[in-house]
């Protein structure tokens, strides 16, 4: 085994399990603690404006947020894979776009959950489970859910929820935030942030009031309309979930539960519709693609290759190529390189100009071991789909396996020219580095993974021995030594507010 690999592993996720969700919920309640006086204090803040900004303001709200998010990018359910993500965001942000406060900083991300669900956290963070992607059945059902989750956000209904709670002392007000999170990602346990705290105090915040909700009802059908998605998504994807209330009682979707649906408030958002000109909106063949592709893994390999096969010979899809991108992943999953192959070339046959069948076909080659083959399509696919990240990740990593780390740099710094860098661009820059024989840049690099996955202790360790290690130029030696002052400084002032 590799020595670059074992320095390289990810430290030990908060979350390895859903049993282990609930150390979360406690991290919090210590988290938040010194998290909330300070946004808190009413002595120092304006007593003008939106009443929201009487106990949060955007910046805090934003590091209330992060600190939360450093909890879930450390979960094992948190879904790190750069087509989803893409996927994701891109369609975030073209609601966001038209949204009433498009300065706001936001980032979707998707959780590895079979529920229907969706929820959003302090400071523009929005979560989406696959369980929902699944259950979609047009992209406009799951744009309109973004919407109106997006609406929470810029109408700062969370915000609102700690205003509305200013009174109940601080503890309560921390356990509220702890309470969303655990809410808003799973119902099931938000029993474990109850814990400790008034009933009626938490209940109001569990669940937007329904004032928030009609609220974001309206703004989402706004923000639908006017991103070119079909409204009319919204109450039809409701009132499926409502009509599966019926059938579930007390076991309800998720969605359901966290947004509690009503006759009356599907009624409503189905007036604003009726009221707007009737619009056709085709799926794009990314939503396609990305919902088959969470459909098979549904399946275990063998009966994914045997679903989707009997859907393409019985025509039982509106959608060929999507069924077929689904029977490409399931081949890989049982090793049928051969049929693999063929089927990812009649594929690219029939969607020429898609980056993500350019991805699955660079896939496929690796997997077959024809690695000269893969590097070739990645190399053509980057110069066609040149901001589409899958292709990066894929190509650094073959570099790296085949043994060619200063390429695999070359190609991760072009994608962090246009892209955040995340934890996954960071370790596999640090193997490269490892690979070259440069210590002080793979830890310098290693420290910036764990970073982002919320470990500023490990971080920290790591430009030590960086720094221990003696090679690096001047301005590289310089540049470690200021970002460890930086890091020991923000560790200090963590620990004095604890």
């Amino acid at each position: 085994m590799r020595n670059a690999r074992l320095r390289n592993d990810r430290p030990r996720p908060i979350v390895e399990n859903r049993e282990e969700y609930h150390s979360i919920v406690r991290y919090l309640v210590l988290l938040l603690v010194w998290l909330v006086p300070t946004a808190a204090r009413t002595d120092t803040l304006p007593s003008l404006g939106d009443p929201s900004q009487t106990v949060l303001s955007p910046a805090q709200e934003r590091q209330l947020g992060e600190s939360i998010m450093r909890q879930i990018r450390a979960a094992k359910e948190y879904v790190d894979e750069p087509e989803i993500t893409d996927y994701i965001n891109g369609l975030g942000y073209r609601l966001v776009a038209v949204s009433p406060d498009a300065q706001q900083r936001f980032e979707f991300f998707v959780i590895e959950d079979n529920t229907i669900n969706a929820f959003a956290l302090p400071g523009g963070f929005i979560g989406v489970h696959t369980g929902l992607i699944r259950a979609a059945e047009t992209e406009s059902e799951v744009a309109s859910v973004l919407a109106h989750e997006t609406a929470h956000v810029t109408q700062r209904h969370i915000a609102r929820l700690f205003q509305q709670q200013q009174q109940a002392g601080l503890a309560s007000l921390a356990a509220i935030a702890v309470a969303i999170l655990a809410a808003r990602a799973s119902p099931d346990l938000a029993a474990a942030a109850m814990a400790g705290a008034q009933y009626a105090t938490l209940q109001t915040g569990l669940n937007f009031t329904r004032e928030n909700e009609r609220e974001a009802d309206r703004i989402g059908v706004q923000i639908l309309e006017k991103s070119g998605f079909d409204p009319r998504a919204m109450p039809a994807f409701f009132d499926r979930l409502q009509r599966a209330y019926r059938v579930y009682d007390t076991n309800a979707p998720a969605y359901v539960r966290t947004h509690p649906l009503t006759y009356e408030r599907i009624a409503d958002v189905q007036g604003r519709v009726d009221a707007l000109p009737y619009r056709q909106v085709p799926d794009s063949p990314e939503f396609q693609f990305l919902r088959a592709r969470l459909q098979q893994e549904q399946y275990a390999p063998r009966d994914a290759v045997a679903h989707f096969e009997n859907i393409l010979d019985e025509k039982r899809t509106i959608n060929e190529s999507a069924a077929r991108y689904a029977l490409v992943l399931a081949l890989l999953r049982t090793q049928d390189f051969q049929r693999a192959r063929a089927q990812a070339e009649r594929l690219q046959a029939d969607v020429p100009n898609s980056a993500m069948v350019a991805t699955l076909m660079g896939r496929v080659r690796t997997q077959s071991g024809d690695l000269k083959g893969a590097l070739q399509t990645y190399a053509e696919a980057v110069e066609r789909f040149p901001r589409y990240r899958a292709l990066y990740y894929d190509r650094a990593r073959l570099l790296l396996d085949t043994k060619q780390p200063a390429a695999a740099l070359n190609t991760l710094g072009q994608v962090m020219r246009f892209s955040p860098p995340d934890a996954r661009l960071y370790r596999m820059q640090a193997e490269a580095y490892a690979r070259l024989g440069q210590k002080l840049q793979e830890h310098r690099a290693q420290a910036e993974a764990y970073l982002l996955m919320g470990s500023l202790p490990a971080a920290i360790e790591q430009l030590q021995l960086g720094l221990h290690a003696g090679d690096g130029d001047y301005y590289q030696q310089s540049s470690a030594e200021a970002r460890l002052r930086e890091l020991r400084s923000a560790d200090s002032e963590a620990r004095k507010r604890r």
